[in-house]
């Protein structure tokens, strides 16, 4: 039988509570956890949980891109800490950068070629000047003060092992006070959930003027001298580290005193070609050309910083300095210094530039990386007759289009490919890194259905987090009101197990499971063989997408038919159900196996996926663990 399901409605979430979870953990911790959950089972004759903080840790996950790259695995380099660090944008919140409708040079451009040679054909809305996106973002025109695309990124981030972000407040004084204060408020919220959040810190202006001192006291007095989310400051030699210029501080000033003793100061320096400034000490860069130069070399010969850069808005014509995005020769995603541009018709979507950029890290190997960049979007058109970028017939500048952009979150146009600067960031960032070893397997067993405390002891633990399934209701860009309530089962927790008949999977979310009638309900998916050529998106099986059945307690396994979503009845298993825990015990030989075969596939959980046979809903929609592209891995191999 062929099984194909319609698309369902989202249902509401329901309220969400801190419950923190020692689980994951092999240490003493662990151990007195197992012994209460004993003691406690005796005595009330049911499993009990003791609420803890989860230790999610997307080093032990795995992914295949849409272009067939999978994420590395490397060892701890036993280099000492390393940091990432990255440009973000928090300005996405005023009206008045964009028009009464949204303007996206991708579909402008798709859609009237003729306008690339005409500054102010009709397609460009408001003639010569103005600002445009340069593609939609996956989550849609975002303000930045929407509390539920910030949660998004606060994972993310926390996935891709970023460490620190810089808000950009290089123009004027303007420090986005709006957004700051809800991202703020996220990410306290969500690190207090368990989600390893980037810090925070801010880059001023590109020297030491009026509007840069402003922008410093104002931060001072507004944020850091009250001491407002502390947790979430990036800190730098036991200080708060900020990307400012201090030589205008008033010496005769005490707040300015007070501002100059608080701070690590790391001033930014805005050239993609000269380097560090001698003027300058402790300079930092935040963008440059291969090879870019190591900023703030340490007593033992080591950089303490080195750029990366998606691309760079630089052409051959102003030799490598700072220039409109759309001029000839720009450094664009799909250029190399060393090999030119990529040749394939797609090849802004492989990263060439990016690659050799991180290739100039590791040959220089410092203390921390700062990439550009992760949400800028808007790009700037001007008039040649009224800015200095000498583009031709108008001048986008930091952003421009698909080839012509520098921004690693996931695009919506791109389809599957989407995430492709997110994925190829995570590789590379494991390999600056390095990553840890997951826990192994603990010996087969035979669990009953409804041995509940039996899974207590069961190992590896697969967490995931709590908190990212309350629902969106926020003002975008021009007047766009996005609204999402697919949140719903917070899958918090998973756990494998196995014997020689059957496969054992064990999930639990941070509340009461909804029915298990409702559509698209709790949903796991198995890619068996490791092999992202079969089945749709690599799974091979997925199982509860046609709902169990209830009174005989049994579960429909079905196949990929032909590598698509279509699925195809492969066996029947069995499940058990408890407040929010649900197992799931599957037949080996539905799933292909024999009774003896070591066992080395991927999993992820779903629940409630809107956008049937997309595989990006899995950043949007519902709740998936892991999250996005990520699957768990569950091995008997030995690395």
């Amino acid at each position: 039988m062929i099984f194909k399901r319609s698309k369902t409605l989202a249902v509401p979430n329901r309220t969400i509570n801190f419950a923190p979870d020692f689980t994951g953990s092999n240490s003493i911790m662990k151990r007195l956890y197992s012994l209460c959950l004993a003691l406690m089972t005796l005595m009330t004759g049911q499993t009990a949980f003791i609420a803890a903080q989860n230790n999610v840790n997307s080093d032990h996950w795995t992914a295949t891109d849409a272009l067939g790259r999978t994420l590395g695995r490397y060892d701890d380099l036993g280099k000492g800490r390393k940091e990432v660090l990255m440009f973000y944008w928090t300005w996405h919140e005023r009206e008045d950068m964009v028009d009464a409708r949204i303007k996206n040079n991708t579909e402008i451009l798709q859609n009237h070629p003729e306008a690339a040679l005409d500054a102010e054909h009709p397609a460009w809305a408001n003639g010569v000047t103005g600002y445009y996106f340069w593609d939609e973002p996956l989550l849609g025109y975002y303000r930045t003060t929407d509390k539920w695309v910030l949660r998004k990124h606060a994972e993310l981030l926390a996935d891709a092992k970023v460490d620190a972000v810089f808000f950009d407040c290089t123009n004027g004084s303007l420090t986005w006070d709006a957004s700051t204060d809800s991202l703020l408020e996220v990410w306290s919220l969500a690190q207090s959930e368990g989600v390893n959040v980037p810090r925070i810190g801010f880059m001023l202006p590109f020297g030491y003027s009026d509007w840069s001192l402003t922008s410093l006291r104002h931060l001072y007095k507004r944020l850091y001298q009250p001491g407002k989310y502390r947790s979430l400051w990036y800190m730098r030699d036991g200080k708060p580290c900020i990307m400012a210029y201090p030589n205008n501080l008033k010496a005769d000033d005490p707040v300015d005193r007070a501002i100059a003793d608080f701070f690590t100061f790391r001033p930014a320096q805005p050239d993609y070609v000269d380097g560090p400034n001698p003027a300058f000490p402790h300079q930092w860069g935040w963008l440059e050309n291969y090879p870019q130069h190591g900023y703030n070399r340490l007593a033992d010969g080591s950089f303490e910083l080195v750029t990366v850069g998606v691309s760079q808005n630089a052409c051959p014509e102003t030799k490598g300095h700072c220039s409109a995005f759309n001029k000839p020769g720009a450094f664009t995603r799909s250029f190399s210094q060393r090999k030119g541009y990529d040749p394939r018709k797609d090849g802004y979507l492989y990263g060439w530039n990016f690659s050799e950029q991180w290739d100039r890290a590791y040959e220089l190997d410092p203390q921390a990386v700062f990439i550009t960049g992760w949400n800028e979007w808007i790009a700037g058109k001007y008039s040649p007759k009224d800015s200095p970028w000498t583009g031709e017939p108008y001048s986008f500048v930091d952003e421009y289009d698909a080839d012509h952009s520098r921004d690693i979150e996931p695009v919506k146009s791109w389809g599957d490919k989407g995430d492709v600067y997110y994925m190829q960031l995570i590789d590379r960032v494991r390999r600056f890194k390095g990553t840890t070893q997951q826990a192994s397997p603990t010996p087969p067993r035979t669990l009953r259905l409804g041995d509940w405390a039996s899974w207590q002891t069961v190992q590896p633990v697969y967490t995931a987090y709590k908190g990212n399934t309350r629902h969106r209701n926020s003002l975008g860009s021009c007047g766009i009101r996005y609204v999402n309530n697919s949140g719903r089962n917070d899958l918090v927790e998973a756990r494998v197990t196995r014997d020689a008949r059957h496969l054992y999977f064990y999930v639990r979310t941070d509340q009461k499971l909804t029915s298990p009638t409702d559509a698209n309900w709790m949903i796991l998916f198995i890619d068996i063989d490791r092999n992202k050529t079969t089945g749709w998106q690599g799974y091979d099986f997925i199982v509860n997408y046609r709902s169990p059945n209830t009174k005989k307690k049994s579960v429909y396994i079905q196949r990929s038919y032909q590598n698509k979503w279509i699925w195809k009845d492969a066996g029947i298993g069995s499940y058990a159900l408890r407040d929010n825990e649900l197992v799931l015990r599957l037949p080996r030989e539905a799933l292909g196996l024999t009774p003896d075969q070591p066992l080395d596939f991927e999993f992820k959980w779903s629940d409630n996926m809107q956008d049937e046979g997309n595989i990006m809903d899995f950043y949007v929609n519902g709740d998936a663990a892991p999250g996005g592209r990520y699957n768990y891995v569950y091995t008997e191999q030995q690395r």
